[in-house]
């Protein structure tokens, strides 16, 4: 059989392939496509080549770019189109194979061989219409292309009626093929099978295939749309749940949950305090129904998020900037001061160095408070003050348990949340004024949070989850030692504030105390001036403390009244000096027993501590005719009592060593009184000083008068070592003692005392009352 060779324009189609039966248009704009659709119309039948590119994306393709089957197809129609494009209209007539492209420019020429057809179904079945084998094959086909138009909603009804009437299977199955939208590569197969029989089973099993495929994407869009149906529903239920929890007033419960969930996610703490606000979120959501519960858990969820678990402030490592602050906001303070300068030249070294625990003990108003926040200060950490004062509950410390009605953490978990980190500077005030009571004992409570090996796992009964106190910073303060425990004593660094000298408190005021009111009260120095010498008879003769708080106020007085007297009378500069301070401050209150100006008998200077520092007694006595009889006034407590009787036990002891008759104390009866009458007085040191009046009493020698003594006296004879001894000896020295004997055993304490404090002062050690005697009683 003869194959039919033509030369032809032919243009190259992108995305496209033309079959024959098919009628299309496609729009043309590269320039040598455009010339060979005009060469076409000017030749006889207007014929054009038309075959598809491998490559869709290539702009001037060759031989190979393109396949190598096309279509003949007659040019039916040309529309100009905007911006230089043709609109062409063909119908496909025959397969061509492509032998060579003759030429490319101006256009592309093709030399082609026209495919007949290879009709095995001729051979095998005859071409009888009424042949059952193809007509089985026909109707098989018109069944598939229905089903498959029947699937395509956009399909022309009309064109799908016309073709499924053909009879011819070639035609048919042309037809079908023209008409079908498939993809150009599947068109492409069909086009290059010349076969009619292979090209029919081709086409079936493409159409299959294709309706297989929309099966399989009517089922993902019907389970896609079924999801969107139920989101949308649920979408529509929670709308409608959301107003109904308005109109209840419980809107917010669950976007605070969401809100909540958010934050917990964000928190720097450890997986069991997440465990645990997911639990208590989940908890929250269900409880819409209680109020009351869900107001609980609310609660106890929003202080969760608001504690540091593991939120920390950097430790700051200058130690020059932290010794010349605390040396700027505080005079003295010695002790205090080296041992953080300690920790934190350890902390520098180690990054590890655990936080010490510090007890300040001292009497009131000598900055024991005011130190910690500096201290704070000096660290760069945050400070909370924690007051203790009559503190007698154990939840004030560990809190409550959360099912409680007004339940709340504890003190301490709550200076943490206040402070905003985990390792602060926290002030524990007044820590010897906390009591117990039948809720329980909080200094045992104490014992965890102030033990540095058990608060690294401080569990407070409100938040139910441990809590890492190592890293705090803790410093207590106490006027007394006596009512803390040993057990929480011991587990506290003990540093002992002294009273304040009268040259630290003239320090203190002159640097701290004058500036500070003056700042307060709105004058400058150049409006008010307050000389050294009054301020010296300020802390003399207006008060009577170990601190400086009592002085403070005075000076507080003296800036109102000039502030006043500025105002009123037009005054530029005060001068507040020794000899007017009357004016400001009225007349003195208190004067100091100076040391009396003669010897005397049966009267001696003892020393005695008070809480707000030291004092002298002068102790009297009498011997009278009687009956034996031991007097003791004064308002003299128990042990002061055991005490005059121990001293008058030891001189009867020793009564003939003095010349003293066997029988003289059943003949006379001793008076002891220690004025002031009505101030309570307790305490063994003044045990030497009573032994020494009555025996001068007794013996009628004279006691030197400027000397002083502190001492607890045993039945032996022995002086045992007593306690205050730098406020004793101040008081001896403001009172113009020259001699103090003191314990021997105070002598190390002795040696710790500044230089100022016992300028002036003759101070003897001694350990027995045969030396204290020689010492005081003056032999004529």
């Amino acid at each position: 059989m003869s194959r039919e060779v033509r030369s032809m324009p032919m243009v190259a189609l992108r995305g496209m392939t033309v079959l024959p039966e098919m009628v299309i248009h496609f729009d043309v704009s590269r320039e040598r496509s455009k010339k060979a659709v005009e060469e076409a119309m000017l030749e006889e039948g207007q014929r054009i080549f038309l075959v598809a590119q491998k490559d869709i994306d290539a702009e001037e393709p060759t031989q190979e770019d393109v396949f190598s089957v096309g279509t003949v197809a007659v040019i039916k129609q040309i529309i100009k189109l905007p911006k230089n494009i043709l609109r062409v209209l063909i119908a496909g007539e025959k397969r061509a194979e492509l032998n060579v492209i003759e030429f490319q420019e101006p256009y592309l020429r093709a030399n082609i061989t026209v495919i007949e057809d290879i009709d095995e179904i001729e051979e095998k079945f005859g071409m009888e219409s009424d042949n059952p084998n193809v007509e089985a094959m026909a109707r098989g086909l018109r069944e598939i292309y229905l089903e498959y138009t029947m699937r395509q909603p956009k399909y022309p009804k009309d064109m799908a009626k016309q073709i499924s009437e053909y009879t011819d299977l070639r035609k048919l199955v042309d037809s079908v093929a023209a008409n079908v939208p498939l993809d150009y590569r599947d068109l492409q197969e069909i086009l290059e099978e010349a076969n009619v029989l292979d090209r029919y089973q081709l086409l079936a099993f493409k159409l299959v295939n294709e309706m297989q495929i929309m099966d399989i994407k009517e089922d993902i869009q019907n389970k896609v749309k079924e999801r969107v149906d139920q989101h949308q529903r649920e979408y529509i239920l929670r709308e409608q749940l959301k107003l109904i929890r308005e109109e209840l007033g419980e809107d917010n419960t669950v976007s605070d949950a969401e809100e909540f969930q958010a934050a917990t996610e964000k928190l720097e703490a450890s997986q069991e305090v997440k465990d645990k606000l997911t639990k208590e979120i989940n908890r929250f959501k269900s409880s819409m129904q209680s109020p009351a519960e869900s107001g609980v858990l609310r609660t106890y969820i929003e202080t969760m998020l608001e504690m540091p678990w593991d939120k920390m402030v950097e430790d700051h490592e200058d130690i020059g900037y932290a010794k010349e602050l605390l040396d700027k906001e505080h005079y003295g303070l010695e002790k205090v001061k080296e041992r953080v300068l300690e920790f934190l030249a350890v902390r520098t070294l180690t990054r590890k160095g655990e936080s010490p625990i510090l007890c300040l003990v001292g009497p009131p108003g000598t900055g024991k408070t005011s130190i910690a926040k500096s201290l704070a200060k000096a660290l760069k950490k945050p400070y909370v003050r924690i007051s203790l004062g009559g503190v007698r509950d154990e939840a004030e410390i560990r809190g409550h348990r959360k099912t409680y009605v007004g339940a709340m953490p504890g003190r301490i978990a709550n200076g943490l949340k206040s402070a905003g980190v985990k390792n602060p500077l926290m002030l524990l005030d007044e820590i010897d004024k906390v009591s117990s009571d039948y809720k329980g004992d909080t200094f045992s409570a104490l014992l965890e949070v102030l033990d540095s090996e058990q608060n690294h796992k401080f569990r407070d009964h409100y938040l139910e989850v441990p809590m890492d106190l190592s890293e705090v910073l803790f410093v207590t303060t106490a006027n007394t030692l006596q009512t803390i425990p040993r057990p929480l004593l011991d587990r506290m660094e003990v540093i002992e504030v002294s009273s304040y000298t009268e040259n630290e408190k003239l320090h203190i005021a002159m640097e701290h105390l004058i500036p500070k009111q003056l700042d307060k009260h709105g004058l400058t120095p150049e409006q008010l001036s307050i000389s050294k010498g009054a301020v010296w008879k300020m802390a003399r003769n207006y008060t009577k403390e170990a601190g400086v708080r009592q002085l403070e106020r005075k000076i507080g007085d003296i800036c109102r009244k000039a502030a006043r007297e500025i105002l009123e009378e037009g005054r530029k500069k005060i001068r507040v000096t020794e000899t007017n301070l009357h004016k400001y401050l009225g007349r003195e209150l208190y004067t100091y027993q100076m040391a009396n100006l003669t010897d005397e008998v049966g009267i001696v200077r003892g020393l005695a501590w008070t809480s707000v520092g030291g004092d002298t007694l002068q102790i009297e006595v009498n011997v009278m005719p009687g009956k034996g009889e031991i007097m003791l006034t004064g308002q003299l407590g128990d042990v002061m009592k055991e005490s005059a009787r121990t001293g008058i036990s030891y001189i009867r002891s020793v009564s003939r060593n003095y010349g003293i008759d066997d029988d003289f104390f059943e003949k006379h009866d001793i008076h002891i009184h220690i004025p002031e009458g009505a101030v309570p007085k307790d305490g063994p040191s003044a045990g030497i000083t009573m032994a020494t009046a009555m025996l001068s009493a007794i013996t009628e020698k004279k006691v030197r008068a400027d000397i002083a003594m502190t001492g607890e006296i045993t039945l032996r004879g022995r002086v045992l070592p007593i306690g205050g001894l730098k406020e004793k000896l101040l008081a001896a020295k403001s009172a113009g003692m020259k001699t103090v004997l003191v314990p021997k055993e105070n002598e190390k304490n002795v040696e710790e005392l500044s230089g100022e404090i016992t300028k002036g002062l003759e101070i003897i050690p001694v350990s027995h009352m045969k030396e204290v005697l020689e010492k005081a009683l003056i032999c004529e």
